[in-house]
């Protein structure tokens, strides 16, 4: 469902391939501020966390329509690029912490 305004929030888990996990960590800190670049996400705080087998979980905003036009945008094609070379996206479900009341993470600092 989507908020009146057409923005959108996600959560993702991106579980890193052997030995990139600091390639997926860096991945990280630049993938929201690259979006807001090409004016695709909005300003909402993004969060981002490691579950215990060292899957990232980020959740962040959509800015209206942001979603269907990344796809044709050729900055944000290569940055997925760069994931697919560090890390699969998998299903919040996959991850351990999910079969809890309260999925809790360890917190990592974009800064």
């Amino acid at each position: 469902m989507q908020a009146a305004s057409g923005a959108t929030v996600v959560v993702v888990a991106y579980r890193p391939k052997a030995g990139k996990e600091a390639e997926l960590l860096e991945l990280t800190r630049e993938h929201v501020p690259l979006l807001r670049r090409e004016g695709l996400a909005t300003d909402r705080a993004v969060i981002a966390a490691q579950a215990a087998d060292g899957t990232i979980v980020e959740a962040f905003e959509w800015a209206a329509g942001g979603v269907e036009r990344a796809h044709s945008n050729p900055v944000v094609r290569k940055l997925w690029e760069r994931y697919a070379a560090v890390c699969e996206i998998v299903p919040l479900n996959h991850l351990a912490e999910s079969s809890t009341m309260f999925a809790s993470f360890t917190p990592i600092d974009l800064g």
